[in-house]
């Protein structure tokens, strides 16, 4: 499903923005061999697993994983194949899971790739690289991130968040009280019976969906006043995140699935380039800088409200 630019809004705030899901409504999307999110996570996972598929000590995420397994086949029988226990199969890689092994004939880098995991990340490897979207299973119990396979964070480190309070967790987001006072009553509700999700965007230099802190370095904004070079230079990064509960066991499988457009491409019409310019100029300072905005701000605001007038 794309970015719904309605969560681009003013006056910007740090706030949960959850929405209830209808019946039929997806969440899940199939990767495709050669579709960028595999590249990247394929990338990944040859080279810094231990720091994308991660698992709190003494946390069992089996419930978690067979529900995402069981969701995925219901929601796309003709990409997945699941047999409720011991076999899930990606149809679209040609690799599967099964009893615990890695098995198939496609592509054989993601063969490879998923063999040289311990043999306990064989299903969490397999699950990342099947699927555009990132994972974490939230617990109500603990309040915690128990379990991801994170391959494509936004500028966080997974294995900083793992076995964390949800309040740890976003403790270092700018403007973040709307966030923590709710926090409680987000746990509750994405772990009930009912689907949720939400969007966040971004404007960053980069166009790369890995943006692990420590894996890929952030290139600097191109300096000048020029403002159309610097939105030439912009990449709109958006996620759309969705719940997939386990009311009995008050957890749920949290899905992210991340893309990136160059800016000028993503602003297609005079009313994006408002909806941008107005929810920028509402940042706050603390806002501004947590997502590295501060000394770009006034070009941003004066390319769009260019393109808003050209309109």
């Amino acid at each position: 499903m794309p970015f719904d630019f309605s969560a681009v809004s003013a006056p910007f705030r740090m706030q949960p923005g959850l929405r209830k899901l209808g019946p039929g409504a997806q969440q899940l999307t199939p990767n495709e061999v050669g579709e960028r999110a595999l590249v990247e996570k394929l990338q990944v996972l040859q080279h810094d697993a231990e720091h994308a598929l991660l698992c709190a000590p003494g946390f069992d995420a089996n419930a978690a994983l067979l529900a995402l397994m069981r969701h995925a086949n219901t929601e796309h029988p003709g990409a997945f194949g699941f047999d409720g226990d011991r076999h899930f199969e990606a149809r679209r890689l040609r690799w599967a899971w099964h009893e615990g092994e890695v098995t198939g004939d496609g592509p054989a880098e993601i063969g490879a790739c998923l063999k040289a995991l311990p043999a306990h990340q064989h299903l969490a490897g397999l699950i990342s690289l099947a699927f555009a979207e990132d994972f974490a299973v939230v617990d109500a119990n603990t309040g915690g991130i128990e379990w991801l396979a994170v391959c494509l964070p936004s500028r966080w480190a997974p294995e900083e968040k793992v076995g964390r309070h949800f309040t740890e967790v976003h403790a270092p987001v700018a403007d973040n009280q709307l966030l923590l006072a709710a926090s409680t009553q987000l746990m509750r509700l994405v772990t009930s019976a009912d689907r949720w999700e939400r969007f966040v965007w971004t404007i960053t230099p980069t166009g790369a969906l890995d943006q692990h802190p420590v894996r890929q370095t952030k290139p600097p904004w191109p300096s000048g006043d020029d403002a159309s070079a610097l939105a030439a230079a912009s990449f709109f990064r958006t996620e759309r995140q969705t719940f997939i509960p386990l009311p009995e066991r008050r957890q749920a499988v949290f899905t992210i699935h991340v893309e990136t457009a160059p800016l000028t491409l993503a602003v297609v019409s005079g009313a994006y380039a408002r909806q941008l310019h107005d929810a920028v100029a509402s940042m706050s300072p603390a806002v501004l800088d947590y997502r590295g905005l501060v000394d770009v701000r006034e070009r941003l605001l004066q390319w769009l409200s260019g393109q808003a007038a050209a309109a």
